[in-house]
């Protein structure tokens, strides 16, 4: 239920010396390297309550929204692009990333639209193709999406409103590794023929190389939501 605060994830926005444990993800849409515990969100970055007590009792009265669902388990886990909503405050926020590939918080107008990247896809009964996305949800669509491409999706029906194509021209966010958070134009995709992984070549202030699944496409020219950048 618990881990200590000193092993946390570094990606975690919390004091690491002020209490020796906190409050550990439950399984869930996003792994636990990859997420914060909705708790964290509401007590440490968005201040809505003094301790936990006080912010299940928020959640028990199904006064937040994850993604426009009711979510009421204090230890639900929030990751990359989630949409965390306060209805009674008219308040929404999108969960991003920092430099230093901390969480932060960035409030949004577009609210019912998210960012989803395509993990995988499989064919399932039927003959009807299914994508796989990062948040753990599946979806299905045509046989047109790929792997490493992103879907902009319509909440809370979940219905595909734009396909980005994972292409050099393209505009992506970096998130992870010493580059996490840093957007850029997709100059070239290299496949690697062995088991090391896929690297994509980046260009924004600066040309570098990252891993492939460290690259998440969030537009074309722009991005197509809300990231309080390339407005």
């Amino acid at each position: 239920m618990h881990q200590k605060r000193l092993s946390a994830p570094t990606s975690w926005p919390i004091t690491r010396k002020t209490h020796e444990w906190v409050t550990k993800p439950s399984s869930g849409p996003h792994s636990k390297e990859k997420c914060v515990p909705l708790l964290i969100i509401l007590r440490d970055m968005l201040k809505l309550g003094d301790n936990a007590r006080e912010i299940r009792r928020i959640l028990s009265e199904g006064q937040i929204l994850v993604d426009g669902v009711i979510r009421k388990d204090h230890r639900f886990p929030i990751g990359i692009f989630d949409i965390v909503s306060i209805p009674a405050r008219k308040r929404h926020y999108r969960v991003l990333l920092d430099p230093k590939g901390r969480f932060i918080l960035h409030p949004t107008k577009d609210s019912d639209l998210k960012l989803c990247k395509i993990g995988n896809k499989t064919t399932i009964k039927g003959g009807a193709v299914q994508l796989n996305l990062n948040d753990g949800s599946n979806i299905i669509a045509s046989d047109e999406y790929k792997p490493g491409d992103s879907v902009v999706l319509k909440l809370p029906q979940r219905e595909i409103a734009k396909h980005l194509e994972r292409k050099p021209g393209n505009l992506a966010m970096v998130i992870g590794g010493k580059h996490s958070g840093e957007i850029g134009s997709i100059k070239e995709v290299k496949e690697i023929r062995s088991s090391q992984p896929n690297m994509v070549t980046i260009e924004g202030e600066t040309e570098f190389e990252v891993i492939e699944d460290y690259v998440f496409v969030i537009g074309t020219k722009k991005p197509e939501i809300d990231l309080g950048v390339g407005k």
